[in-house]
């Protein structure tokens, strides 16, 4: 080692040895930003790199090599063979491009193999280059040292791109560009020590030294702007990807629309800022915003319209953003915005600002449109500590304020908005348990009070909450219907009961309850032909019964569907009849298979002789039109008794029979209690008539 370096030292000029470094470490360096992206790509641009990597790691040994030859001192004159030079550059190309591509296979033994290659190359093009020179002497050579160049080259080399392609170390690249920068010098000075001119005789004058000067510069000038050119298609590249990297990442953290950030920069953000108020101990507002009547704009003036009042509200929303304030749009017609409160007034400074850039007008093609917003505020640390329930507060004010008339701005109370994050979580349930089929269906029976046989049964749905217990129907049915599960509810309790029914071993019908919301949103006869197919149900042993809402909400539809529903051979009930504000109407629009006395005029049956008045005149209209009447909520003897007198048809209610569910209606019917006559009926009836 010392052999060299004393080599290096005294037989060269120092200043071009300094110049074939600065080539050698600087080519090097690119080299391998170059083969970085070689290995990272596939195709058209794998090879594009691997070229580049070969035009540059070639240029950087030749360049090195003769640079340093020239710098060293043979203190006699010689000729250049341009052909061997030529041909060493050859040389240097074909064997970096070879050993590139087999270490660009990126797997460690190609790594390796290929490093070797390459190290192989230099060695062949230094020694091609060295008989380019024609020397007035005898070269001598020591093989110890030449073999240990080769040696040392190829380790070196394959070292680099060792790493370079299977390495995880730090500055992985620039390690590697060393160790070929070491490589390349380590065998050309090794490779000198090697080599021993003896002159053919004394008195030969000296080479002209400014000549071999100005060449080691021109050398040195071409291999430089090689590299460079290899570099500079780095760097473009680099940008190109900085700046694709830089728009993928607005697109992804940003509105398309409004330029706003979106729901994934807002929950980023709003958990530094929260890490921050916590090590702080630091206050913040979160505020959630609601667009009010934008359904509305879209449905009368168009989308494009909507779009405008966005992107106004957005640029608005925009002029907010600082240290302090970020707004975000959610999507669709939602914003959400994090304050960090600096005291006591900032905060409705900043809801000031906020309200003002909703609600300011904004101009369509046609005219000046007003927006109007609701908007929800929840602090941290006093609402709560954990994002998800911050925002969770925010929008149960958001709902609070979409709710009201006049306040429009709420902050979260949690004595008056947990009631419905408890209405919101029963939502959640309600949707698992139809899911999950957690739901349960029992049946009540139906009773004829003249014979006192069994008719039917009512299909009642029940719930059995894994932690509030039961659950009434008249709870988390208009819940179902406010949340948009009343579909799936309707479907799920015609199914099974059409289901249970199937199984029971006679021809009672089943009456399932339809809610208005079915008949509004549905195909409700393709759906009941469906089921019908799909349990082996025979029609006639079904019975839909409906409100008169339900024809209200949209009588033409209503009543074409309930034509179609009854011509598949299904029965039809008018339900709750009497408590609504056109009975007659209703009972006039559409043929009914049976009218159900709603239970509140039976329970006053026994207390009010307007009440017995009224049942006596439905059920003479009943009979008048010649529609049996069903007496529901019977509880009473008495109750039974003047139904009977009234000359009404049928009855149910407990005391007649209490629902139950399928086990239990399957073993009543096993051991005959629904044979003929109902116990609970007759004996109710023998009393009567005793009486």
């Amino acid at each position: 080692m010392m052999t060299v370096i004393h080599h290096a030292a005294h037989d060269h000029n120092m200043w071009l040895v300094l110049l074939a470094s600065l080539v050698c470490v600087g080519g090097a360096w690119w080299v391998f930003r170059l083969f970085a992206r070689a290995t990272v790509t596939t195709g058209l641009q794998r090879n594009a790199w691997l070229l580049l990597t070969t035009i540059a790691g070639g240029a950087t040994m030749w360049c090195t090599h003769f640079i340093a030859m020239i710098g060293y001192q043979f203190h006699l004159p010689f000729k250049l063979n341009p052909l061997l030079a030529v041909l060493a550059l050859a040389i240097a190309m074909a064997g970096a491009g070879a050993g590139f591509w087999v270490a660009g296979r990126r797997s460690p033994v190609a790594a390796f193999a290929g490093g070797a290659i390459v190290g192989l190359t230099i060695a062949a093009m230094h020694y091609t280059g060295m008989l380019a020179y024609h020397l007035y002497g005898t070269i001598v050579w020591d093989m110890n040292y030449l073999i240990a160049s080769v040696l040392l080259s190829a380790a070196f080399a394959a070292a680099a791109t060792r790493i370079a392609v299977v390495g995880t170390m730090p500055h992985q690249h620039t390690i590697a560009g060393a160790l070929f920068a070491l490589a390349i010098i380590a065998m050309h000075f090794t490779g000198m020590v090697a080599f021993r001119v003896e002159p053919a005789f004394n008195g030969i004058p000296a080479p002209n030294t400014q000549a071999l000067v100005v060449l080691a510069l021109g050398i040195a000038s071409v291999g430089l702007t090689v590299v460079a050119t290899g570099g500079a298609s780095y760097m473009i590249d680099a940008r190109t990807r900085a700046d694709t990297f830089e728009r993928i990442r607005h697109l992804a953290f940003n509105d398309s629309l409004t330029g706003l950030p979106n729901r994934a920069s807002f929950h980023e953000h709003l958990g530094r800022e929260l890490s921050r108020a916590h090590c702080d101990g630091a206050e913040l507002a979160i505020v959630c915003i609601d667009l009010d009547r934008f359904k509305e704009l879209n449905d009368v003036n168009g989308h494009a319209a909507g779009d405008t009042v966005l992107q106004t509200v957005g640029e608005r929303m925009q002029s907010l953003l600082s240290e302090d304030n970020f707004v975000a749009r959610l999507g669709g017609d939602e914003f959400a915005a994090v304050h960090r409160l600096r005291d006591e007034q900032s905060l409705s400074r900043f809801l000031e600002n906020l309200w003002f850039a909703l609600t300011g007008p904004v101009q369509l093609d046609s005219h000046s449109y007003l927006p109007g917003a609701s908007i929800g505020v929840a602090s941290y640390p006093h609402d709560a500590a954990a994002a998800e329930a911050l925002l969770n507060n925010a929008d149960l004010a958001l709902y609070r304020a979409k709710s009201g008339r006049m306040e429009k701005i709420c902050f979260y109370e949690a004595a008056v908005d947990d009631a419905v994050r408890i209405r919101r979580a029963l939502a959640n349930d309600l949707r698992e348990a139809i899911a999950g089929d957690l739901l349960e269906v029992h049946y009540q029976v139906q009773t004829s009070i003249i014979t006192g046989e069994t008719k039917g049964f009512e299909a009642l749905l029940r719930w059995n909450h894994p932690t509030r217990g039961a659950i009434s129907p008249a709870e988390f049915v208009p819940l179902a219907e406010r949340k948009g599960l009343i579909l799936q509810l309707g479907e799920w309790v015609l199914r099974r009961a059409c289901t249970d029914a199937r199984s029971w071993n006679n021809d009672y019908s089943v009456a399932v309850n339809c809610s208005p919301l079915q008949f509004a949103h549905a195909d409700l006869p393709r759906l009941v032909m469906s089921i019908l197919v799909e349990t082996g149900l025979p029609p006639r042993r079904l019975e839909l019964e409906l409100t008169e809402s339900a024809i209200f909400a949209d009588r033409e539809r209503a009543l074409r569907q309930l034509h179609q529903i009854k011509a598949l051979g299904v029965s039809i009930a008018l339900d709750d009849f009497g408590t609504g504000y056109s009975s007659l109407d209703v009972l006039r629009s559409f043929p009914f298979d049976r009218i159900k006395l709603d239970a509140s005029f039976v329970r006053e049956l026994e207390k009010s002789p307007q009440a017995v008045a009224m049942v006596r005149a439905i059920l003479a209209l009943g009979k008048s039109l010649d529609i049996p009447v069903l007496a529901e909520g019977v509880e009473t003897r008495g109750q039974l008794m003047l139904l009977q007198q009234q000359g009404c048809d049928e009855a149910q209610g407990f005391l007649l029979g209490r629902p139950a569910g399928l086990a239990e209606v399957l073993k009543r019917m096993a051991h005959g209690v629904f044979a003929s006559r109902n116990d609970s009926a007759s004996t109710a009836l023998r009393n009567s008539d005793a009486a």
